[in-house]
């Protein structure tokens, strides 16, 4: 075949799979289209159907468009959009004990911002999401801040707005958010023991290779604490993720996290079963995730083994975990006291590699010794009647 023919071919070919992509989109587009007419007759009734739109916020596409999020999340989440108390005065939202810190994470958040919006409009919006926290944090004394917070809360801001934004998020971290917004950060810790009974229900070996390089969960922190919003890159997949979260169990971002990592079970095990190196590679969610897929699998897995199924083994996993911390502090204190002690010893034992200096100190210890006894023999002070 000449290079002539095979270009045609593989023109011919891409042809095809654009072709193919166009009809695929197209379907998926009129599938999206029945569905958003779907949803707007339910959010048009009179008494909505909750069960039937929690339906439509797990099912594929999700809410499919912001313009319904903003009708369906408040009424699955349970707001009167008619009520959303007043915003305190500046003085009040600037007093609290955390606003600082906040106005440092907003500062930081460049990236949550869509790119190429004008700076204008960005710090603009910055200034609300400072806000729209302070005023969730000065509701309620009992809820601290954390760092994360905020990658969900400006989720929530682009898609919905300040006001309405704020009374989504007021009324979820009274519950979905709740456990991370204790004063440390134990219940949040608890949380993510779940995930290794989950993965070792599915693949033991998976969990037998993560256990022996000792991993941990830590690495699926960002992930749970921001819902996501810190880690994936792209709006859409993140207030995909939202819909999912809002319309199921609080737990469920361990869920989504477990479903992740049986994907990539590939990844893992090809990874030598060592700590960092497992680390950097499960911390680093790739950008191409089929992520209808694993929000399905997500449900699936909470279907076969639910919160109370596991947490038995959850509380177990936490016990060893904290064992094995605690091994590792007391190894840790071990080895620098054995490595203090023979610092000290080789002054007193040559080894070779500090000769030099331990003879030095020594002339000069010696040195000083007999020059501090001279001293004294020829000064005219009585030493013992100065001591006495």
């Amino acid at each position: 075949m000449t290079v002539e023919n095979g270009l045609i071919n593989k023109t011919k070919t891409d042809s095809k799979k654009l072709e193919s992509e166009r009809e695929s989109n197209s379907l998926k587009d009129d599938k999206y289209a029945r569905k958003k007419a779907e949803i707007e007759k339910v959010l048009s009734s009179k008494d909505i159907d909750l069960d039937r739109l929690r339906e439509f916020a797990i099912s594929p596409g999700g809410f499919v468009t912001d313009d319904i999020r903003q009708r369906a999340w408040p009424k699955l989440v349970g707001i009167n959009v008619d009520n959303i108390p007043e915003k305190p005065s500046e003085e009040v939202l600037h007093s609290h004990r955390d606003y600082n810190q906040v106005v440092l994470d907003v500062n930081r958040s460049l990236k949550r911002f869509p790119p190429g919006m004008d700076e204008d409009v960005r710090l603009g919006l910055q200034d609300q999401l400072v806000d729209l926290i302070m005023r969730v944090l000065v509701r309620h004394d009992e809820l601290h801040y954390y760092q994360g917070y905020h990658d969900i809360c400006v989720t929530f801001l682009l898609v919905a707005g300040e006001n309405l934004a704020f009374a989504l998020v007021d009324k979820l971290s009274l519950n979905h958010l709740r456990d991370f917004m204790d004063e440390d950060m134990e219940r949040t810790k608890h949380i993510l023991h779940y995930m290794y009974p989950l993965i070792g229900r599915v693949n033991p070996d998976l969990l037998d290779h993560m256990e022996r390089s000792e991993v941990g969960t830590i690495f699926s922190l960002s992930w749970l604490i921001t819902w996501y919003g810190h880690v994936l890159p792209h709006l859409r997949d993140i207030v995909r993720c939202y819909d999912f979260f809002i319309a199921c169990h609080p737990l469920m971002p361990i869920y989504l996290a477990a479903a992740i990592v049986l994907y990539r079970e590939a990844d893992v095990m090809d990874t030598e079963c060592d700590m960092c190196m497992l680390h950097s590679v499960l911390s680093k969610i790739p950008d191409d995730l089929p992520y209808e897929r694993l929000i399905v699998r997500a449900g699936e897995l909470y279907d076969q083994y639910s919160p109370d199924d596991l947490a038995h083994d959850a509380i177990l996993n936490m016990k060893r975990t904290q064992q094995l911390n605690k091994a590792r502090l007391q190894n840790r204190a071990r080895h620098k006291l054995i490595v203090r002690r023979n610092r000290w010893m080789s002054v007193f034992y040559q080894d070779g590699s500090g000769i030099y200096y331990k003879l030095t100190f020594w002339t000069l210890t010696a040195v000083v010794s007999a020059m501090v006894i001279a001293y004294f023999k020829n000064s005219d002070w009585d030493v013992m009647s100065w001591w006495s």
